[in-house]
C-alpha cells in the first residue's frame, strides 16, 4: 500500500534521542522540539491541565476522606484485638495458677498426716538413721512447693487459723492464748490447707469479778452511812434528857402545889 492510498503523503520521520553522539563519542546538546511537535502536543497538554483541577477538587478530597475513615476503622479494630487478647492471655495465665495451685493443695494435703507421723516420731526420738534424712528431704521437697506449718505456743488465738479443742482459765495469760499447740497447721501462701489445733486459755473470771467490786466500792460515797448514826444518836440523847426531864418538872409542880396548899392553910389561920 502506497502512501497515495493512505492519505497521506509523508514519510515516517525518525527522530535520534540519544544524548551520546554514537560517531563522535561527544555529548549531545539538547535539541529543540520542532514546531510541529509542538503543535501536536498542545491539545493533549490542555486536556490534562483541565482534568487535573477537576480530580484535586473532588475526587481527591473524596478519596482521602474514604482512606481517613477506613484508617479510622482499621485502628479501633486493632485495639479492641489487641485488648481482647491481652485479656484472654491474662485470664488464661490466672486460670493456669489457680489449676497450678488446687493440684498442689490436694496433693499436699493427703501428705499431711505422713507430716504428723515424722513429727510424732522427731518428738519421742525416734527419728534416726536413714529415716531421719528420709524425713528431710521430704520435708524441703514440699517447702519448695509453698507448704508451711504454723502453731507455736504462747501465740493469740485466731479462729481463722486454730482450731480450739480444749478450753481452761489462766491467770498466766492477760487475753485468749494458745497455752498447747495439739497438731499443727498448714497452709500454701494464704490458702490454709489445716487449721492448727490448740489448747487455749483465757483469763481467770475471778480477777475480773474482784476488780469489778473493788471499782464498785471505790465509787460508793462514805457521808450517808455516817450521817444517819449521828443523827440516831442525838435522838436517841435528846430521847434520854426529854425522859429525865419529865419527873423533874413533876415534882417541881408537886411541891409548888403543896407550898400553895401550906400557905393557904396557913394564911387561913391567921384569920382566924
Amino acid at each position: 500500500m502506497t502512501t497515495r492510498e493512505n492519505g497521506s503523503e509523508q514519510g515516517p520521520v525518525i527522530r535520534d534521542n540519544r544524548k551520546i553522539d554514537p560517531e563522535t563519542g561527544q555529548v549531545r546538546e539538547r535539541a529543540m522540539p520542532e514546531p510541529g511537535d509542538i503543535l501536536d502536543s498542545a491539545p493533549e497538554q490542555q486536556k490534562q491541565a483541565g482534568a487535573e483541577p477537576k480530580e484535586d477538587k473532588g475526587a481527591v478530597d473524596s478519596r482521602v476522606e474514604e482512606l481517613t475513615r477506613q484508617l479510622a476503622e482499621r485502628t479501633e479494630d486493632l485495639q479492641r484485638v489487641q485488648a481482647e487478647y491481652a485479656n484472654y492471655r491474662k485470664r488464661v495465665e490466672r486460670d493456669r495458677a489457680a489449676v497450678r495451685e488446687l493440684a498442689v493443695a490436694s496433693v499436699l494435703t493427703e501428705l499431711l498426716p505422713v507430716l504428723d507421723d515424722i513429727g510424732r516420731a522427731r518428738e519421742h526420738g525416734e527419728l534416726v538413721g536413714g529415716f531421719a534424712k528420709v524425713s528431710e528431704v521430704l520435708e524441703s521437697v514440699l517447702g519448695k512447693f509453698g507448704l508451711e506449718s504454723f502453731g507455736e505456743k504462747g501465740d493469740p488465738f485466731d479462729p481463722t487459723v486454730h482450731e480450739a479443742l480444749m478450753h481452761s482459765y489462766s491467770s498466766e495469760v492477760t487475753e485468749t492464748t494458745c497455752v498447747e499447740i495439739l497438731q499443727l497447721g498448714y497452709r500454701i501462701g494464704d490458702r490454709i490447707l489445716r487449721p492448727a489445733r490448740v489448747a487455749v486459755a483465757e483469763p481467770e473470771p475471778q480477777q475480773d469479778a474482784a476488780s469489778a467490786a473493788d471499782a464498785a466500792s471505790s465509787e460508793e460515797p462514805s457521808s450517808g452511812g455516817s450521817s444517819t448514826t449521828p443523827s440516831g444518836e442525838s435522838g436517841e440523847s435528846a430521847a434520854g434528857e426529854s425522859s429525865s426531864q419529865q419527873p423533874a418538872g413533876s415534882g417541881d409542880g408537886s411541891g409548888g402545889a403543896s407550898g400553895d396548899g401550906s400557905a393557904t392553910a396557913s394564911g387561913a389561920g391567921d384569920d382566924n
